[in-house]
């Protein structure tokens, strides 16, 4: 009678505060892991609010599978270990799929402990590594590292016709990645690589790097990494009276690096996204995501683009089935604001497309 008595008191106190009960199947959880402080940390937060916006369109129309679709966001701080780290967090809170990660080097480790929870993962990483695993639920957005840089190479072979070129990298798995790949196309193609070096991703002073290039006889320079070690590398370059052409990846197309590098600044080159702001299937989002956010980063329509195709992959699915979930992605072609995206088996994009950008008048503009 005890026993029954208090089991009574205990579920008269829960019935007075509802939203203390929790149901394992009340909401679809969606994970959204990426760098919202630290150097990369802008990037990362506006391809979260671009995939929050997404996840709150789907709210107001309604949900999913009759369901309220709730976000789990997690900061990795850019950083490898933290990303371990926010990974098994997610898995812990019961998330039925992951957005994220945005930097290769946080990517590759996370990954491991989705694919052993059997998580569907849609990641903003370049790097080759991501997706030749062997790993049947992990996706990317993006190109890949080899895509890029052979299109970096040719840019600098063909268009600008360069010889001798000077390859720098912030010793990531993305930058890296991405100038390891651009020296082996480079080379490949008759040019020479006179100065391959990797500095610290924290590192902002470059005049000792700077005084090894203007030896080394190099004509351009490569850098592989983010923006916010390329503006005060491209400022202190001019300052040294160096205006050689220099080449970087989609992480430096940022306003950050024209705010630091000088918005006069000539003679950068950029590979990376399509010219999504000319797109007709963009418009719409940039419209909304301006009017909630404010100016769109380089990876806000990728991180929109990316819950989009999750979200319709389990209402096709029609389940939270993992396996079910993810050969949808696999076989469908999703038409998004990046234009349509299909998957191979290996979970790359089919048919990557990117353009080559430069800074004009102040602002990026691609090269068509």
């Amino acid at each position: 009678m005890k026993k029954h008595f208090w089991v009574c008191i205990a579920l008269a106190v829960l019935a007075l505060f509802p939203g203390c009960i929790k149901k394992s199947d009340d909401a679809i959880r969606v994970g959204i892991a990426g760098p919202m402080s630290g150097p990369d940390g802008h990037v990362g937060e506006t391809a979260t609010h671009a995939a929050q916006m997404a996840i709150d369109e789907w709210n107001e129309r309604g949900g999913l599978l009759g369901k309220k679709i709730v976000s789990i966001i997690r900061d990795d701080e850019g950083k490898p270990e933290k990303a371990t780290t926010v990974a098994q967090d997610l898995v812990d809170n019961k998330v039925d799929v992951v957005i994220g990660h945005l930097n290769s080097g946080c990517t590759i480790p996370a990954s491991v402990i989705y694919d052993r929870a059997a998580l569907p993962e849609i990641t903003i990483s370049s790097n080759t590594t991501v997706t030749e695993r062997g790993m049947n639920k992990i996706f990317r957005i993006c190109w890949r590292d080899d895509q890029q840089a052979a299109m970096d190479a040719r840019f600098m072979r063909e268009k600008l016709k360069l010889t001798k070129i000077a390859v720098l990298h912030n010793k990531t798995s993305y930058g890296e990645g991405l100038a390891a790949d651009l020296k082996k196309f480079f080379t490949a193609a008759g040019g020479a690589v006179v100065m391959y070096q990797g500095v610290a991703k924290e590192e902002l002073d470059f005049r000792t790097e700077i005084s090894l290039i203007k030896s080394s006889g190099a004509e351009a320079i490569f850098w592989g990494g983010f923006y916010d070690q390329s503006g005060p590398f491209v400022s202190q370059l001019r300052q040294a009276g160096l205006n050689i052409p220099f080449v970087a990846g989609d992480a430096n197309v940022d306003q950050n690096f024209i705010n630091t590098a000088g918005a006069n600044v000539e003679n950068v080159y950029f590979s990376g996204a399509i010219d999504y702001l000319h797109l007709p299937a963009a418009k719409d989002f940039l419209d909304r995501y301006r009017k909630k956010y404010g100016t769109e980063g380089a990876y806000s329509i990728y991180g929109y683009a990316s819950a989009t195709i999750m979200l319709e992959a389990i209402q096709e699915a029609g389940t939270l089935d993992r396996e079910k979930v993810a050969a949808v992605i696999h076989r469908k072609t999703f038409n998004t604001s990046i234009g349509p995206i299909a998957y191979d088996e290996h979970g790359d994009i089919k048919n990557a497309v990117l353009d080559m950008w430069t800074v004009k008048n102040g602002a990026f503009t691609a090269m068509h």
